[in-house]
Formats: structure tokens, C-alpha cells, sequence
């Protein structure tokens, strides 16, 4: 797709054309990182920018773009994203100002390991970073995790194999072990680090459901119920 031509690209012409091309190309993904997992991001981040009165714009595009090429699926890569990224708002003739945000936001978005502290400055990424959490955690967030370790090749659950801490993102990347580690090493840290009152407030109620599912899944593996 080429650019529209124009210096100032009306907001809405950028956030649909942008929807229209990651739904395309990330329809039928069956990893948990599919063009659903994009919308509710999406819609989820709308949602607090309002409530926040962030820049809506630059909350659109970076909640849409933020896993064009996650690094799970390049090797480990964190430049592959934020490139991408970037090209495909070149392509639409984006104001620097708003690409440049942009960019900066989805360089910064992912989860980087449990000891990795979270280097989000801007509102908007903040924002879209508590969207993209709270769509690791919950019901989805279950259902999104097993969908990855199945994906992955990974084990459900291996008692042998207890999670690990990461201090860096580098041990974060070469994770692999069975997905109910991953409750342990990510999934119900995530609570604790929103950073919008109303993603709390969520997270609050999708962590609960959490740690049921975890007590009934004990309970059962261990043959109590």
C-alpha cells in the first residue's frame, strides 16, 4: 500500500487502514497472538485512553501494530516489531511526530522477564500496555496461554520442573518450560504492574479468576477433587 499524499492523514483513515491490514495478515493464527487478540487490545485500549484522555490516535495505532512481528516468532528479535511497524505507518504517509510515538511505544510494550522493570515514559504506552496485560490474564488469558504452549510444543505441567525467576530479558527469551509455569513467571505478576487506575480495578477481578483456576487445577492433578 502506498501513501495517501497527504501532510496530515486524517486520524480515522489511519487507524482503519491499519486494522483492515493487521486483520488480514494475522487472521488464523491459532497461537493466542491471532487478529482477536489484537482487537480486544485494541478495544480494551480505547477504552482507558478515554478514561485517561490520552491521545486516542496514538493509542489506536500502537495497540493495532504492537504485535505486527512479536519476537516470539523472530527469533527473539525485539527490532523486527518497532520496524515493521514504522514501515507500515511510512507507507501511510503518518505525521513523524505520531510515527515516531508510536514506534517508541511498541519497542517498549512487551513483557521482558519477571526482574525486568517495566520502562514505559508516555501515557499512551502505558495504556497499551495495560491493554496488551489484561489480555494475558483472565479466562483469555488462560485459554491464550495453553493456546502458546501448545503452539510452543510446550508441556501443560511437569512437577518436575518448577518455574524459573528472570532477571534479564535475554533468560526471559529462551524461556521454555511447561505453561503453568508461565502463571508463576508472568501471568500473575501482571496484576501489580498496571499502571492505569481502571486496568486495576480489572486485573483485580481477572487475577482472582486466576488463582481459582490454579486451585482447581492442583486439585484435580493431584486427584483431590
Amino acid at each position: 500500500m502506498t501513501g495517501v499524499g497527504n501532510s496530515e492523514v486524517p486520524s480515522d483513515l489511519l487507524v482503519s487502514r491499519t486494522a483492515e491490514h493487521i486483520r488480514a495478515t494475522m487472521s488464523g493464527d491459532s497461537s493466542g497472538h491471532d487478529w482477536w487478540h489484537i482487537y480486544r487490545v485494541w478495544q480494551m485500549a480505547r477504552r482507558l485512553a478515554i478514561e485517561e484522555r490520552a491521545d486516542l490516535r496514538v493509542v489506536e495505532l500502537a495497540a493495532l501494530l504492537h504485535d505486527i512481528a512479536d519476537w516470539k516468532f523472530h527469533d527473539g528479535d525485539l527490532s523486527v516489531g518497532p520496524r515493521k511497524a514504522g514501515e507500515w505507518l511510512d507507507s501511510l504517509g503518518a505525521p513523524a511526530d505520531v510515527r515516531g510515538r508510536v514506534v517508541e511505544i511498541v519497542s517498549r510494550v512487551s513483557f521482558k522477564g519477571a526482574g525486568v522493570p517495566d520502562e514505559m515514559p508516555c501515557l499512551e504506552g502505558r495504556i497499551v500496555q495495560d491493554a496488551d496485560r489484561l489480555d494475558a490474564i483472565g479466562a483469555v488469558g488462560i485459554a491464550r496461554a495453553f493456546a502458546y504452549g501448545g503452539h510452543a510444543g510446550r508441556l501443560m505441567y511437569d512437577p518436575d520442573h518448577p518455574p524459573e525467576p528472570h532477571d534479564s530479558a535475554e533468560a526471559y527469551r529462551k524461556r521454555g518450560g511447561p505453561t503453568i509455569n508461565h502463571f508463576y513467571e508472568k501471568l500473575l505478576l501482571l496484576k501489580d504492574r498496571m499502571h492505569t487506575e481502571a486496568a486495576q480495578r480489572i486485573a483485580a477481578e481477572r487475577h482472582r479468576f486466576m488463582e481459582a483456576f490454579l486451585e482447581r487445577f492442583f486439585s484435580e492433578w493431584d486427584g483431590r477433587s
